[in-house]
């Protein structure tokens, strides 16, 4: 886990989850503030910046950051967010607080008011640097985490002083990560639809790479905990397994490109991948809630048994509704 700090690890994830929950009760509840709820929630972000900072930062006595990340790698991993109160940046629950503030603003986006620009900007801190992190998806590598956790836990200082190490870990065919390669595909998925009508060339170049990294993540399947061990454990280790990402990032990309394959993806692999796990949390690691969600409008659109386990899953959960 993350040093004692001001924020714990899950707070990072925890933000962006809440940030869905948040703009539901917006709608719903009064005699609260919850617009300036939304703003601090979104500000979070800003304070978790890492890299070049830009002319528009909020938070003024946060400065620029880990310029040369990705130095010693030969490629530009600068950007991104740190995780919770440390130094160092996941790219496993980057990618998903990266989804989660997609999916708010396109579930949500109308009513944040003047803060849907913030939101876009927060998405897009993020997405930069995914973009980053899968540039060397062409020769089979991704970019999964930059910074050494054991020196970070160790010494603790703002980013702007940091003096820790700054290694780069990475996934490739032999050393595979379905899980952080497919979140990661979601999470850019996710984000095409948001810049689809504001950024049409950005969309596309988003989700042209979500489909690029998406077969790279179900080529070589296996857990990136697996394969980088220490560098990610006990800190954000894949507990709950890789299949829920890849059924994730499938109906995120199903989602995005209206494209069938994606659909008929889930239906062959829906046994194999466990499509009908428990659905008992939600969060970085396990996304059966946030797939049967998404995958609900799927079953409206095509009756069972298109995806018969899912089908069955979701009318379960409903008699307890």
């Amino acid at each position: 886990m993350a040093r004692n700090a001001l924020l714990s690890v899950p707070a990072f994830c925890f933000f962006a989850v809440n940030l869905l929950v948040l703009l539901h009760l917006r709608q719903i509840a009064a005699g609260h503030d919850y617009n300036d709820a939304l703003r601090k929630s979104i500000l979070f972000f800003e304070g978790q910046r890492s890299g070049k900072l830009p002319p528009d930062q909020r938070l003024r006595w946060r400065r620029d950051s880990a310029l040369h990340d990705g130095a010693t790698a030969g490629v530009d991993l600068t950007g991104g967010y740190y995780d919770a109160g440390d130094n160092i940046k996941f790219g496993f629950p980057m990618a998903f607080t990266t989804t989660m503030l997609s999916w708010s603003v396109i579930d949500f986006g109308k009513t944040m008011g003047p803060e849907l620009g913030n939101a876009l900007k927060a998405v897009r801190w993020g997405t930069d640097y995914l973009l980053k992190a899968t540039s060397k998806i062409g020769n089979g590598v991704i970019f999964v985490q930059v910074g050494d956790p054991y020196s970070d836990h160790n010494c603790w200082e703002r980013p702007e002083d940091m003096d820790t190490l700054r290694t780069v870990f990475k996934i490739d065919g032999s050393h595979p990560g379905s899980d952080v390669a497919g979140e990661t595909a979601a999470a850019l998925a996710a984000a095409s639809i948001v810049f689809r009508s504001r950024d049409p060339a950005y969309s596309s170049l988003l989700l042209n790479r979500a489909v690029t990294v998406f077969q790279f993540a179900d080529k070589h399947r296996g857990a990136y905990s697996n394969s980088l061990r220490r560098a990610v454990c006990p800190f954000y280790c894949d507990v709950n397994g890789y299949q829920d990402e890849l059924l994730w990032a499938a109906a995120w990309l199903h989602k995005a490109s209206r494209r069938r394959q994606y659909r008929e993806y889930i239906v062959r692999n829906e046994v194999v991948l466990r499509a009908g796990d428990t659905i008992n949390e939600f969060g970085w690691d396990n996304k059966h809630a946030g797939i049967n969600v998404l995958l609900s409008k799927v079953v409206a659109t095509y009756p069972p048994p298109s995806i018969t386990i899912i089908t069955s899953t979701l009318q379960v959960h409903s008699n307890f509704c």
